[in-house]
């Protein structure tokens, strides 16, 4: 078999170049119809768009050119990071996967049958995601590849939906009791194993409270009645290690010595020592208690929700196509375009800049965005508009009932009232500043209003008096536009993004997964949203039926690969046959070629 694709390796670090193409399809032995449906299959819209466009050098960089094993085939080891991620897959079953399916070689660009090109062990592919989580690659990745399929399937990203999903890491559940026993145990494990002479010092009734199974098993099983007593007991426990070791330098650098440390700053309140009284610590009321407090000590970066609950949440920004056509939509590529994971304690708030900023320095910025209230404030709104976006999303708050609202006056462009809801004019206007505004109404027309007890104008010494500033206007003139048929229409397309989260946790299980840790988190979710844009591509391409414009595409670049090949034979036809000939000048080879 003939292959033009050609091996580049540079001493220690081995890619290939999949984007020439093969002389001879070595792919040809399944017969059309299953190669056609791997054509057809995500296998073929990976291969085609996205092995080739890997950020493989952003990896190689982190290799040697002349020292240690040659690595593994970088485009492989990377496409396969993905793949897992696709499928939802653990460690050994990828390694089984890439060693058998014929959809992941083909993905993957594998012809050859070799354990080098076909296998890669569990260890080195838990250190291939562990570089790239650590380095943040799985950034580069998701960046890579939805440019790469927004530019394929020219992807309209002016109309876009942003929200926020809830995902559990893999981290128990954990009460009060249950953080303060734990942190102690780990402390006191890791205390024993780095310096045993200090441990040893410790009284043998806390060390055995907290160290052994069977006695940390008993928190589990207080009685609520008993609860309020134990949670004292070991609040004063971890207190009194905090204070013991709180001038040993040796045990202040112990990571579990500063878990000690943040659960008494969340979880209670210390009484300094005043002259002969000694410090006391209290355990603070449950609504006391910060909503970015330790959740679990083996996952310190998760936080709390109040409405969804304990671990981290991602903001996802999408594409949406607003045609009441399903033929058009099904046509049509909702791109996820922006994704990051963040504490679930941190407010949505604070996530819409963020993202258009993510956005827009990859060229995919919407120029209209829908999403829920949360979003919605004002500022973000008004900064939003200085990028060109125009958030489309309801007001925070409900109005009061039976009262009129700032949007019921009349108003210049720049905000500025010019007319009461009975048509009366200002006597008076002023504007002042920091956007603050005052209007004042003849009384004679207000005090005869049949409608002055639902207006805000307040009676004054001489006139009726309106004082109020541009945000409460503006808030009050989006609350009246949610009411229109023009916002109703365009904003039911924000709820599609519910299924988008739906599509995500059934095809790759993203809202439980088996890590712990922010980075290893956010390298999930970013994979995961890579894997839904694929399958969504791939459903898109098979509506459009590309796939056989990409095979005419490739057949056409296999010819001129030919013609190509047979011009510099005939150039050099001499010199190739003196190779290919023998010292009694009777040919060895036969060298034709077809006209």
């Amino acid at each position: 078999m003939l292959n033009i694709n050609y091996l580049k390796v540079e001493v220690m670090i081995h890619t290939r170049d999949h984007r020439t193409v093969y002389l001879f399809d070595p792919w040809d032995y399944l017969g059309p119809k299953r190669k056609r449906l791997l054509s057809e299959s995500w296998a073929g819209l990976f291969r085609e768009h996205i092995l080739a466009e890997l950020p493989v050098h952003k990896l190689a960089r982190f290799f040697t050119k002349d020292f240690g094993r040659p690595t593994k085939e970088l485009y492989t080891a990377l496409g396969s990071l993905i793949l897992q991620q696709m499928h939802d897959l653990t460690d050994e079953e990828t390694v089984s996967q890439l060693s058998f399916n014929i959809q992941w070689h083909y993905a993957l660009d594998i012809p050859g049958e070799s354990d080098e090109s076909k296998y890669l062990s569990p260890k080195t592919l838990w250190r291939l995601r562990h570089l790239v989580m650590n380095e943040k690659l799985d950034v580069e990745l998701f960046n890579q590849t939805t440019g790469t399929l927004a530019k394929a399937f020219h992807v309209d990203t002016t109309k876009q939906r942003l929200d926020s999903v809830h995902i559990r890491s893999n981290m128990r559940r954990m009460g009060r009791i249950g953080i303060f026993s734990q942190s102690i145990h780990a402390f006191l494990i890791n205390l024993k194993r780095r310096h045993s002479e200090i441990f040893e010092t410790i009284e043998k009734e806390l060390v055995d409270r907290y160290l052994t199974e069977k006695a940390m098993s008993c928190f589990s099983l207080v009685k609520p009645s008993e609860s309020g007593k134990t949670l004292e007991m070991v609040a004063r426990d971890l207190f009194a290690l905090v204070r013991r070791f709180r001038e040993q330098k040796e045990v202040k650098s112990l990571h579990s010595y500063n878990t000690l440390l943040r659960v008494l700053k969340d979880q209670c309140c210390v009484t300094e020592e005043k002259d002969d009284q000694l410090a006391e610590v209290e355990v603070k009321p449950p609504k006391e208690v910060s909503s970015d407090s330790l959740q679990n000590p083996s996952d310190p970066d998760a936080g709390y929700s109040g409405h969804k609950g304990q671990g981290y949440q991602a903001q996802v920004m999408e594409t949406y196509c607003d045609s009441d056509d399903e033929s058009l939509r099904a046509k049509t590529l909702n791109l996820i375009t922006h994704v990051e994971v963040e504490s679930a304690c941190i407010g949505d708030v604070h996530a819409l800049i963020p993202a258009l900023d993510s956005t827009k320095e990859r060229a995919l910025a919407p120029a209209e965005l829908l999403a829920d209230s949360l979003y919605g404030s004002d500022d973000n709104c008004e900064r939003a508009q200085e990028m060109g976006v125009d958030v489309i999303s309801p007001a925070m708050g409900t109005p009061k009932e039976n009262t009129l609202s700032l949007s019921n006056f009349q108003q210049s462009k720049k905000g500025i009232i010019t007319a009461c809801p009975q048509g009366h004019a200002p006597v008076k206007i002023r504007t002042g500043k920091k956007q603050k505004h005052g209007v004042a109404f003849s009384s004679e027309h207000c005090n005869v209003c049949p409608r002055k007890d639902q207006c805000p104008v307040k009676a004054g010494k001489k006139n009726h008096y309106l004082h109020y500033d541009l945000k409460i206007m503006r808030i009050a003139n989006r609350r009246a536009m949610e009411y229109s048929p023009e916002f109703k229409d365009k904003y039911r397309w924000r709820s599609g993004i519910e299924a988008t989260f739906s599509e995500m946790d059934k095809k790759t299980g993203v809202k439980r997964l088996r890590v712990r840790g922010l980075s290893a988190v956010a390298y999930f979710a970013r994979l995961k949203a890579v894997a839904v844009n694929i399958f969504r591509a791939t459903a898109v391409r098979k509506a459009l039926d590309l796939s056989g414009e990409a095979f005419a595409a490739a057949k056409s670049h296999i010819l001129y690969t030919i013609i190509v090949f047979k011009e510099q034979f005939l150039k050099h036809e001499e010199q190739l046959t003196k190779i290919f000939t023998s010292a009694t000048d009777e040919p060895l080879y036969e060298l034709k070629i077809a006209a």
